[in-house]
């Protein structure tokens, strides 16, 4: 989601001819900028819900794992504010990360289970999931 501000200014500062290079320049100086005019209010309640989510590679049971000493519909605000979803969107995000970063292939999937190992229930769960955010199936994205 891109907030009217940032798309106003997308649409006012580039053209079809800038480069890559200058895109990059001219993001990082609006980005910084708008930075600086931000009060950040950091909660170590959230960094710690975020070291465990990461920790354990993001298999956890949010309730039971996320006990952090607020209650879980807090944690969600402070997750949706500050890293623009929930706690169980950013679980499954590092979750696939980690499927990503063991360089499966589809042997290695079908015969080792590699899913199982990354706290996904069965094979069609993460063919789902792993579809919804590769956009294409495992076996289409590693071949056959």
């Amino acid at each position: 989601m891109v907030i009217p501000q940032t798309a106003k200014f997308i649409s006012n500062s580039f053209t079809p001819s800038l480069t890559i290079h200058d895109a990059k320049n001219i993001f990082d100086d609006y980005f910084v900028k708008l930075k600086s005019k931000t009060t950040f209010d950091d909660d170590n309640r959230l960094y710690e819900a975020i070291e465990i989510i990461l920790e354990k590679f993001g298999v956890v049971q949010l309730e039971k794992d996320l006990n952090t000493g607020i209650s879980q519909r807090q944690l969600r605000r402070l997750f949706k504010y500050y890293i623009g979803d929930t706690p169980k969107t950013f679980s499954k995000v590092v979750r696939f990360q980690n499927i990503l970063r063991a360089k499966p292939s589809t042997q290695s999937l079908k015969q080792n289970k590699l899913f199982f190992d990354q706290g996904y229930y069965d094979q069609a769960h993460f063919i789902k999931e792993f579809k919804n955010f590769y956009g294409v199936t495992p076996s289409k994205a590693f071949g056959r």
